[in-house]
């Protein structure tokens, strides 16, 4: 019993001298419990942060694993500084790092697909990926736009609209599209005089421009004069806010907030213009724009399914696919995407097609002379759809044009689901992976001399067939642009009707050639041109 009693008290528990014994907690972590207990609201808010700091590096590398990009990041903006004045000398130094390459700006993990087979991958992957545009987009261009649909929801869609481009609405846009370019032919040779003939920057005019000949195509004349000034104005701030890096979430007095503002106006004017065309092709109107064009597919899928509820579409011919009555929202919302995609880039290759075209007074020469032919010699003659499509060199300037000078460098899409693009590299969920169409477009196994404007190489050369896959301009896959055919000969008509009508000449400067990146590219002095009028 004593050698009990003696062993019993010759053991020290190990709480025995622990100052918090009554709480279960051993000697050895008393240190950690003293330095919380002791610690002022300032030390612990460090220790959160630097835990945060912590976290946001670790998460950074583990999403980079084995591609190209910064060893750390600065912590949470990451670039974000140096996103808000993006340069192209920088961008296009990424794209050469690396088939794919990364950055991570504040909660968004950034993967950069930089080669044609990378590129191609992305845009032909909707199991993994879907188009987000950047963060705000939602709230400029509203949630449920048509463009954020994925899947069979998405394609349903598009069918709706794939009858608003084809040859024959195509060629019924014509009329408008010449009437504004006669209209900002003048107000252009009225500049140059009112400056004394001494070069302006056009690079704003050509905005003006092609954001008219656009409201002209899609609403007509719904729209009045000084809207559409006010929506290509208010462009800017749109542009703005939709750049690749910026704040999340809106902030009043930013640019997202002054974009929103923007978008929420123009939403209003295309509205007012829905109404009108609702009002107007009901009352049996002819279809003068691409805004007619939907809303009378809408009122014959309307009256055919009328007729099918009393069983009397005998004689009719059922409209493919029918379509339910928008909102004068909802078609607003969706039209207001058409802006969206063709705004920036159109300026851009418009900009660009003048400062070139004039550098290259050979080509322009060739130009001239196709359209004085097909215009039976007379500068004034408008032209139907069939003269555009005969005028194969002047569509191969603009489509060497788009190949040499792509207006749209980058198109941001979102991984839904942990995206295997590798061998040996997974895109994480949630990530916004980024596939560049320039390297493709300046590749030089595919095009001798990437660097050189050659309309011959879609005039008499090869490149059409040898560069199939490289001609990402449009994009590929489900979401491909539904306008290109029209993009490509709106501009073939604006430069062939604006070679017969006027002369114009750049004065290059030191920055002429130097890429601004503003959403799409432009001159960096922002081509400064004279305007006259042609004397033939």
């Amino acid at each position: 019993m004593n050698a009990v009693n003696s062993t019993t008290s010759g053991f020290t528990s190990v709480l025995a001298g622990a100052k918090y014994a009554s709480a279960n907690i051993p000697p050895q972590l008393d240190f950690v419990v003293d330095m919380i207990s002791n610690a002022g609201p300032w030390t612990i808010a460090l220790t959160i942060f630097l835990m945060c700091v912590m976290w946001d590096q670790v998460s950074y590398i583990m999403s980079k694993g084995s591609i190209e990009g910064p060893s750390w990041k600065m912590p949470f903006i990451g670039p974000f500084l140096q996103s808000m004045d993006p340069k192209f000398e920088e961008y296009y130094a990424k794209w050469c790092s690396g088939p794919l390459s990364c950055v991570s700006v504040f909660h968004k993990f950034v993967v950069i697909a930089s080669t044609r087979d990378m590129a191609r991958k992305v845009f032909n992957s909707p199991t993994f990926v879907k188009p987000c545009v950047v963060d705000v987009a939602t709230k400029l261009l509203g949630h449920d736009n048509w463009v954020f649909l994925d899947g069979k929801a998405h394609v349903d869609f598009r069918k709706g609209l794939n009858n608003l481009f084809t040859r024959k609405a195509l060629e019924s846009y014509l009329p408008g599209q010449e009437e504004v370019y006669n209209t900002f032919f003048d107000r252009f040779m009225n500049i140059t005089k009112e400056a004394g003939g001494k070069p302006v920057p056009f690079m704003v005019e050509f905005r003006d421009l092609m954001c008219a000949v656009s409201c002209r195509t899609f609403v007509g004349h719904y729209i009045s004069d000084e809207a559409v000034k006010k929506i290509s104005d208010d462009y800017y701030l749109i542009t703005a806010a939709l750049e690749l890096v910026n704040f999340p979430i809106i902030i009043p007095y930013t640019k997202t907030w002054y974009g929103k503002k923007a978008a929420d106006m123009v939403l209003a004017e295309f509205s007012k213009c829905a109404a009108k065309s609702k009002v107007r092709m009901a009352a049996g109107g002819e279809v003068t724009c691409i805004m007619d064009g939907w809303v009378q597919q809408m009122l014959k899928s309307q009256e055919w399914r009328e007729a099918e509820e009393k069983g009397n579409t005998e004689g009719m011919e059922k409209p493919q696919p029918l379509l339910r009555m928008f909102t004068d929202y909802e078609i607003s919302q969706t039209i207001f995407t058409f802006l969206f995609a063709s705004q920036d880039a159109t300026s851009s290759a418009a900009t660009w097609l003048f400062q070139v075209t004039a550098q290259r007074p050979d080509v322009l020469d060739r130009v001239r002379e196709e359209n004085m032919k097909i215009r039976n010699g007379n500068p004034h003659a408008e032209i139907n759809m069939d003269q555009l499509e005969s005028m194969t060199y002047t569509r191969a300037v603009v489509r060497e044009l788009l190949r040499y000078r792509p207006p749209v460098l980058m198109v941001p899409y979102v991984t839904k689901k942990a995206f295997p693009i590798t061998e040996n590299y997974t895109v994480p969920k949630g990530s916004m992976l980024i596939p560049t169409t320039y390297m493709a477009l300046h590749d030089p196994e595919v095009y001798e001399n990437p660097d050189y404007f050659d309309p011959e190489r879609y005039y008499t050369g090869d490149a059409e067939e040898k560069g199939k896959k490289n001609y990402l301009v449009f994009g590929v896959g489900p979401h491909y642009c539904l306008g290109q055919t029209y993009a490509q000969l709106n501009l073939a008509l604006l430069i062939g009707k604006a070679s017969v009508l006027l002369d114009w000449k750049h004065h290059p400067t030191p920055k002429s050639e130097q890429i601004k990146v503003f959403a799409t590219i432009f001159p960096m002095d922002d081509c400064p041109l004279t305007m006259e009028k042609r004397k033939w």
